[in-house]
Formats: structure tokens, sequence, C-alpha cells
């Protein structure tokens, strides 16, 4: 039994989206479409479709209205309006009917083929923010032609001018280029030194600059700490070039402990399935916070339990709002409805059997779906 004030209130929320990402700016076939609805980047088996998913049959529900078409139109036929409306129009559709208040972007991720701060911002009609991701800065200083030597000031200095122009994060995918399994300690600077020399010699006798080398991921984890803003940490669910074993946020324990007195923030990033752990951390350690973004999108209506469990043990100023969109609107505005809707139910349900009363579920959704996130990046999103 939905209660109908509670659903006004939570689908009358301005979301703070805290980590997601551009989208598009070209127009997608069906199998480009395709590509860019699912994690994976193996080629699909012959005779399927990534429409039979979760994910597909929410676009096709949610989505196919927005853009003029019955709900659940043929994968063929919503692939077919996409293109005659347009990438700008439907991202605009997409992205002002996910009912957003701000917008925190990561942009050290395909940059060049998605929107920036600036047109995302105007595309959606909200606030956007940026994010900066730790290690493409350590990549672009090394593009630059750093030495070993200069290399720990480059960044340092490329970190302090990002909060000047007004970031309000950093990132690490530690958990894609090695693992969070790292030595929590801050690196000296004869290891560190060592440590970019070895990567700068790799980068020339393979000719492509990709960092994994743990020492610097560890350096540039500290440098997040010391810069002051909210540290995102990637963990769990993410695309094949990740180990998802190695990217259990329980791997972080010693490092929460050296930070809990630093000041910093440490925001978990989309966690499943891993989220019963990050749910546990963020009851342990004041200065930690999670989400179940990009969960949220592909579990579908199954992610309503995900929704569930993640409201278990963490207290309720510690989990926040994520899409986690990149590349496809539809992502930003499904990720939206569908935590729209799995709130509603779950909460819902809490105040039908007396386990808590309408206001604490209205504020337990406010919490989460805006005002964490307010207090947490010290932001002003639009209402």
């Amino acid at each position: 039994m939905i209660n109908p004030t509670l659903a006004e209130v939570i689908d009358d929320l301005a979301l703070v989206d805290h980590h997601v990402h551009g989208v598009l700016r070209v127009d997608l076939d069906r199998d480009e479409f395709e590509d860019v609805i699912t994690e994976s980047d193996r080629p699909r088996r012959s005779g399927t479709t990534n429409f039979d998913s979760q994910f597909g049959l929410a676009v096709r529900k949610y989505c196919s209205p927005l853009l003029g078409l019955e709900a659940f139109a043929s994968p063929e036929h919503y692939v077919d309006q996409r293109a005659a409306l347009g990438v700008a129009e439907v991202n605009r559709r997409l992205l002002r009917a996910a009912g957003l208040g701000a917008m925190i972007i990561d942009t050290g991720f395909a940059g060049s083929k998605v929107t920036d701060i600036r047109e995302t911002a105007e595309l959606s009609g909200v606030a956007a923010y940026e994010i900066v991701r730790l290690e493409a800065v350590a990549e672009q200083v090394v593009r630059d032609g750093s030495t070993a030597e200069g290399f720990a000031d480059l960044v340092r200095g490329v970190l302090t001018d990002a909060k000047s122009r007004g970031a309000i994060g950093t990132k690490s995918i530690a958990a894609y280029r090695y693992g969070l399994d790292l030595d929590p300690t801050r690196p000296s600077e004869h290891d560190l030194l060592v440590a970019v020399g070895r990567w700068l010699g790799e980068c020339e006798s393979s000719g492509r600059v990709r960092l994994e080398e743990p020492t610097i991921l560890r350096f540039l984890l500290w440098c997040g700490v010391d810069l002051g803003l909210p540290l995102q940490i990637h963990i769990g669910y993410g695309d094949s070039d990740i180990n998802l074993l190695r990217s259990n946020p329980a791997l972080l324990t010693d490092f929460l402990k050296a930070t809990e007195h630093s000041g910093t923030a440490v925001m978990l990033l989309h966690c499943y399935p891993y989220h019963r752990e990050a749910a546990y951390l963020t009851q342990m350690f004041p200065h930690v916070f999670f989400d179940i973004g990009e969960a949220i999108n592909y579990a579908g209506l199954q992610s309503r339990q995900i929704i569930r469990e993640s409201l278990e043990i963490a207290p309720f100023t510690k989990q926040l709002y994520s899409s986690d969109g990149w590349g496809a609107s539809e992502l930003h505005y499904i990720g939206a409805v569908l935590w729209r809707r799995g709130m509603t139910e779950v909460l819902s349900e809490w105040v039908a059997a007396d386990e808590c009363t309408l206001a604490d579920a209205i504020r337990v959704a406010r919490l989460i779906g805006v005002d964490n996130a307010v207090a947490a990046y010290g932001i002003s999103p639009v209402h």
C-alpha cells in the first residue's frame, strides 16, 4: 500500500545526484545504443539484445512516453524515435524529467564524448558541479611531460587549482586500476619517486599512459584527503575492467581508520553487491558515506530490494542519491525514477506497519535524496 502523501513528497524532491557523468553529444544507432545500456564491453551473443534486461524493460516503460511513444514501445520503435528527435532533444527531455536539484559530475571519463559541466547544466536546467578524477590528473601530468622529481608537486598544483576554480570533490578509481587492497599508509617521498620513475619507464616502452602502480594510487588517495574536499572512491559494480573481488569496501577499513580525523569525507560509490559492507562502514566511521547508484538502474524493478537492503544498518544521515548516469540520458532519468519508486514503496511499508511516522519517512527520503549531499558538499541546489 503506497502512502499517497509520502509518494507526493518524494516525487517532488529536487534530488541531488551526487555522482554522475555527462551525456553523449552524438546520435546513436541501434547497435551503439545497445552498447551503452550495459556495463559490459564485450560483444553481445548473436541473436540477443540488451533490451532483454531489467534496464531494457525500464527504458521501454519509463522513457518511451517522454519520447512520444506508448509505454513498452518495441526496441525498434524506441531507437527510431530517439534518432528522429535528435540527441539534444532526447537529452533535454530525459534530464529535465529526472527532477534534479543539482548534478555533481565526474569529468574524468571519456570527456570528449560527453557533455561538459556547462552543457550538462544547460540541458538539465540545474546547477552542475565538478568532481576531479585523481587518476586522470596524474595521467595528464605525465602526458604533459612531467619528470619523476616534479610529479608530486605538479599533481598537487593541479588539484589546488581545481579547488580554487570551484571543484567540490575528488574521485579515485583505484578499484579499477589495482584494487582496494592497497597499503593504507601515506607513501614516503622516496617510495613515490621510485614508483613514478618505474611508471614513466613503462609509459615510454609501451607508448600508453595508464596508471596502475599501487604506490602512486595510494599517493593520489592521500592527495584527495589533503585537499579537504569529499573524496569519492569507486566500489563494487562497474564495467569488465574491474576485479570485483578486490573492490570490496571492507578492504579500505585501515585507510578509513587512518583518515578518520582528517576532516575529509569519504564517499563510497555504487557499492553493489557490497552495499551491506558499505553500510557497515558508514555506521562505524563518522566521515564515511555511501550510495547505491548504478545498481538501481540496472536492477530495474528489483532495485527496490537493493534499496531495502541499503537501509538496514546505515544511519539515514550517511547515504546519498546517485544515478551514476553516463552517456545515455536514459540512465540519468531511470535512476531517479526507480529511486523514487523504491523509496516510496519501502518507506510506505514502514509507515503502514507503524514502524515509523509519516514525518519520519519523509525525513529519511529528504536526507538521502537531498540534504546529506547538500551538507557534505556545501552546495546550494535548485528547488
